[in-house]
């Protein structure tokens, strides 16, 4: 892991300067090192002399340990804690009043620990890197959250957009069928139906892909790992493809060893069937799709090629990420959900293997895939 330096913010607030500028000084070249978590922690210090300038400066500057005089000036301050309860500051009782009913009462205010004056700069030391070690986890964790909202909102943006477009398609079809603007002959309709379920299959299939996804990330999905054979799958795959490939009369070539893997044979047909579809779909008029799948000594290797619109090198650098799909003028009428590549690369990561794709912009694609060994039997 990379190491990091990690800053945490503390407020020191006593009404004895001396005190503030201690503190300070005891900190300042503290660092904090754990065995947990690659990060080193150190700390930015400031500090008030009462509980007004606490209360402001924790409210505009959100520190992320308050280390807090009992007894100020103009209040105590148990009275700031309860007016931050629920806040996310770490917070240290400091006082020369120690006793036990101080101690439970800021316990139950939301204090961390309790520090009693005077006190050694060690036992400052000791307590703050307790603190630290609970702050650093509590931020990353926040961290973490938000990161996960993100990436969560993102990707339901993208999907509404996905889904909204062959919906007001779909809409708009139907209003013009059910308005009767070519009258009343059924046959007029025929490419509104024709055009509706194309958008209603590419619907479906981008709702597959998302389940296949989730799936594949939540790893909850039950895997059944059993021997199979990677020729019959193959073979299956292409079966169902031939449709898609004749309408656009691209030919299929496989050349597939008689080889089986201890694998999941869903994660098998997922891995095939977006590579051939994706070959076929990018391909062009009268193009081929070349299927190899050869076993050496090191390695199982699928070879998927085609000689369809290719792509450069900017749009490959982006090919795995979802749904990402390669716009230029001769793939803007090519639907897809823009997963499909996204839950290739996850299948092959599952089987610890590596993928790669050469390219070249309207002369064709090639994915290279490498599974390890020793998932791999030959087949009998």
């Amino acid at each position: 892991m990379d190491e990091k330096i990690f800053k945490l913010n503390i407020l020191v607030v006593d009404d004895e300067e001396n005190m503030c500028m201690g503190v300070k000084r005891c900190l300042a070249n503290y660092m904090v090192e754990d065995k947990d978590f690659a990060d080193k922690i150190v700390f930015d210090v400031s500090s008030v002399t009462n509980g007004t300038e606490a209360i402001e400066f924790i409210s505009k500057n959100k520190p992320d340990i308050v280390l807090l005089d009992y007894k100020l000036p103009d209040m105590n301050g148990l009275e700031i804690l309860e007016k931050f309860s629920g806040s996310n500051f770490i917070a240290i009782i400091i006082t020369a009043f120690a006793s036990i009913d101080v101690a439970i009462a800021a316990t139950k205010k939301g204090a961390f620990d309790f520090l009693a004056k005077p006190f050694a700069p060690d036992e400052l030391r000791e307590v703050l890197r307790k603190a630290a070690k609970t702050a650093f986890i509590s931020k990353k964790a926040r961290a973490l959250e938000e990161e996960k909202k993100s990436i969560r909102f993102e990707f339901i943006s993208i999907l509404a957009h996905e889904l909204k477009s062959p919906l007001a398609a779909i809409e708009g079809y139907l209003r013009l069928v059910d308005e009767r603007i070519k009258g009343d002959d059924l046959s007029s309709y025929d490419s509104m139906i024709s055009r509706s379920i194309e958008r209603i299959v590419s619907m479906r299939k981008l709702i597959m892909d998302i389940l296949d996804l989730t799936r594949l990330e939540s790893g909850r999905g039950k895997r059944v790992i059993e021997n199979i054979s990677l020729k019959d799958i193959t073979d299956s795959v292409v079966d169902g493809l031939k449709p898609s490939a004749e309408k656009k009369n691209v030919s299929i070539s496989i050349d597939v060893d008689d080889i089986s893997i201890n694998a999941d044979k869903t994660e098998m047909e997922m891995l095939l069937s977006n590579l051939l579809s994706n070959a076929i779909k990018y391909n062009k008029e009268n193009g081929s799709v070349n299927l190899k799948i050869k076993r050496d000594a090191d390695y199982i290797n699928i070879e998927c090629s085609d000689t369809g619109i290719g792509m450069k090198e900017d749009d490959v650098k982006k090919l795995f990420n979802e749904f990402v799909r390669i716009k230029n003028e001769y793939t803007r009428n090519i639907e897809g959900s823009g997963l499909g590549l996204s839950i290739v690369k996850k299948i092959v990561l599952l089987y610890n293997g590596e993928i790669k794709v050469e390219s070249e912009y309207l002369k064709g694609t090639k994915f290279i895939i490498k599974i390890k060994p020793q998932l791999a039997v030959e087949a009998k």
